[in-house]
């Protein structure tokens, strides 16, 4: 690795002019956090807290030394890994442990020669060759023959930016790969649309119709226009980097650099993001740092002999759930490839973010396993692993240095303070974190409660209960809630009757029910978000079944790996009316703006009728959760004034009743009490399981 400390010389030296003798100053305190300034219950845990960002900013000057940036530091990618020159190509890689390393493939027999061999190049153990064969080009396959004392294996470069399976043989290789005509781009410059962030959760392989792995050209053809004609403004892309069992979900990352060819070509993949620009759509890439896979042949498991290269020391090398490897985010190289795969992917591929995948893994020696985290004092009892939050921090630093504008989205279940915080005010430098608590709350509800007992206070302080410095995605499911072994929201509220009460004409109790708690759960939901709003492809409108890879037990099918877009297509049935009422929802929700600023204004919240209504903006959201319950005539203390309805799931357009007339303007009525206040009573027909969103109309 290039050298990243800076030398005493290099330092500017201090100035020596004298000044005039005066009064002396007192010592200048150093400011207080805004982390902690915003919330007092933080102040026990100050010394922690300023000892952590020390850490980061001593971390961050001992990479760039006084005059460099984190940005330079990760150009990584642009050293290691294989690059055309003008006379060949050049392969660096780093492998301290290595004795030996020949470069084999398809080029020279897969043989080890002295004119392949690479050459130790620093003691810090980079290896370097330059390959001028004529046979190796474009599309060659190759590997590293390494060597260590006591062993040998084949291995695939760690920085390679193309990795391919062979269809016969099943093994990985990696594969140079330089077109002669690079891709231009036709949007250049992007900037994502925030104000809010609606996230289209998908997965490249499973979002096709057809039973087999999709490609990034069928998504950029067939899928990318359903997102746009639903509103969202923002794709999070899970599975990109290389993983070797399809099954994973892309968890189980082999080759960092390397976008999944099983869908297709890096070319490809830059269309598609190029496409989603040029519908005003954001790109967010769901990026693996938390952990690796085991394999050693295909990944970083035991490059050269070494087990602990990139992975943690001793009992902590191995992640006790998850089958996989941890890396050792105290040390120098690997914080210097991960920060460069973040840079990589943001300069290469034109990603707009990051959604980081296992954050609670990271923080915590324990992975967060069997901890229960219900006071502050179990965010800084010395469980935390400090070198991993310091990367984790340089790594938002990093991201907006290399694109100011770029997302990151933090997943963790722990609550860690102060992770969606701006690092400059004591924080880690995630713009989101995803609202884990909602999904498990409605899991909860639905499988627990009766419909009778479903309580507005609790919904409203379960939606809302978030810290007021951090912005957080809200959530109903996310593809957590659809794999093998859990039910979507709309199976568990539906089950089987999805397949036979799903046609028009045909639905019973069981299907009208489960269609209306399925648009009144996402407005809610949506309504109360303060930073932004996910779903995962296909669940906004209640695809049915679960999410199961190719696999031995269900003899490798496709079948639940797939999205059945031909079941929202048919408007014979009854999916559609979810679709289009989800597209209602998030076009409203665009119009609202940045709903960070808006706060969440209760106005009733009546668990005996279980009434909820609340205020966002310009916005008034009203819900009747009774099921058997309709109020005629149910007051609202607003503003006065006349209020048209935006929506309403009972619209027969969503396959509702239509028991309302949305065409009616309602207006306030006086009363003398409250008209000081320039309030009156807005007086609703609610119907049993039904939900609302008025405007005021401008005067």
């Amino acid at each position: 690795m290039p050298s990243t400390k800076a030398t005493a010389s290099s330092r500017k030296s201090a100035g020596t002019s004298k000044k005039a003798p005066g009064k002396k100053k007192a010592p200048v305190k150093p400011a207080v956090l805004k982390l902690l300034r915003n919330d007092a219950g933080l102040a026990e845990y100050a010394d922690a807290i300023n000892g952590r960002y020390q850490n980061m900013l001593a971390r961050k000057q001992h990479f760039t030394g006084p005059d460099g940036s984190l940005s330079d530091f990760a150009d990584g990618y642009l050293y290691f890994g294989l690059h055309r020159v003008a006379d060949g190509w050049v392969l660096r890689e780093w492998a301290p442990n290595a004795t030996r390393i020949y470069v084999v493939g398809d080029f020279n027999g897969w043989k080890e020669m002295a004119k392949h061999a690479m050459r130790r190049v620093t003691k810090a153990g980079n290896w370097e060759i330059k390959i001028k064969d004529k046979s190796f080009g474009h599309g060659s396959l190759f590997k590293l023959s390494v060597h260590w004392d006591g062993g040998h294996g084949e291995r695939i470069p760690a920085w390679a930016n193309r990795v391919v399976q062979d269809p016969d043989t099943k093994i990985f290789c990696a594969q140079a790969w330089a077109p002669e005509n690079p891709y231009k781009w036709q949007v250049a410059k992007f900037k994502p649309a925030t104000d809010p962030l609606l996230i289209y959760e998908c997965h490249i392989g499973m979002a096709q119709d057809a039973e087999k792995v999709g490609t990034y050209v069928e998504f950029r053809d067939n899928v990318l226009p359903r997102v746009e004609r639903l509103g969202y403004n923002c794709i999070q892309i899970m599975a990109v980097q290389e993983h070797p069992y399809y099954g994973s979900f892309g968890y189980h990352v082999s080759s960092f650099f390397a976008p999944s060819s099983r869908f297709g070509t890096p070319e490809e993949l830059k269309s598609l993001v190029d496409k989603a620009h040029s519908m005003g759509i954001s790109v967010v890439m769901d990026i693996v740092h938390s952990h690796a896979v085991k394999n050693e042949n295909e990944g970083l498991g035991n490059f050269a002999g070494a087990p602990y290269q990139y992975f943690a020391p001793g009992g902590r090398r191995e992640h006790p759930a998850w089958d996989s490897l941890c890396f050792d985010y105290g040390k120098d190289e690997v914080v210097h490839f991960l920060l460069s795969n973040c840079k990589y992917w943001l300069e290469e591929f034109h990603f707009d973010g990051f959604r980081f995948d296992g954050v609670t893994s990271m923080l915590y020696y324990s992975h967060g396993l069997g901890e229960c985290f219900t006071s502050y004092a179990d965010y800084y009892n010395g469980h935390e692993d400090d070198d991993a939050i310091v990367y984790l921090t340089l790594a938002n630093d990093l991201i907006h240095q290399v694109n100011k504008n770029a997302i990151t989205i933090a997943e963790d279940v722990s609550g860690m303070p102060g992770l969606a915080v701006p690092i400059r005010d004591g924080g880690y430098g995630f713009d989101y974190r995803l609202a884990m608590n909602i999904p498990d709350y409605w899991i909860k509800t639905i499988k627990e409660k009766r419909d009778e007992d479903w309580k507005p206070t609790s919904m409203i302080w379960e939606l809302t209960n978030r810290r007021k410095d951090e912005k957080t995605i809200s959530y109903v499911e996310s593809h957590d809630q659809a794999l093998v072994g859990d039910k979507t929201v709309i199976f568990r509220l539906v089950d089987a009757d999805m397949y036979w009460h799903f046609k028009k004409g045909d639905q019973n109790y069981v299907v009208e029910r489960g269609i209306a708690l399925h648009k009144m759960i996402r407005l809610v939901t949506a309504g109360t978000a303060n930073g932004g709003y996910l779903n995962f492809m296909g669940n906004e409108f209640g695809h049915p079944e679960w999410i199961d890879f190719p696999r031995e037990g269900n003899g490798w099918s496709h079948k639940y790996a797939r999205r059945q877009w031909h079941l929202v297509d048919d408007k014979e049935l009854c999916y559609h009316y979810l679709s289009d009422f989800d597209a209602g929802m998030i076009h409203m929700l665009r119009k609202l703006g940045s709903m960070a600023k808006l706060p969440v204004v209760e106005i009733n919240a009546n668990d005996s009728d279980q009434v909820l209504a609340f205020r966002r903006g310009d916005l008034f959201f009203f819900f009747n959760f009774s099921p058997t319950r309709s109020y005629t005539g149910y007051g609202f203390l607003v503003e006065q004034g006349a209020y048209e309805y935006v929506l309403n799931t009972d619209s027969v357009e969503y396959g509702g009743n239509g028991f309302n007339d949305d065409s009616v303007v309602h207006y306030t009525n006086f009363d003398p009490l409250y008209a000081p206040d320039g309030k009156g009573w807005l007086n609703l027909y609610l119907p049993a399981r039904t939900a609302c969103v008025l405007h005021k109309v401008e005067e």
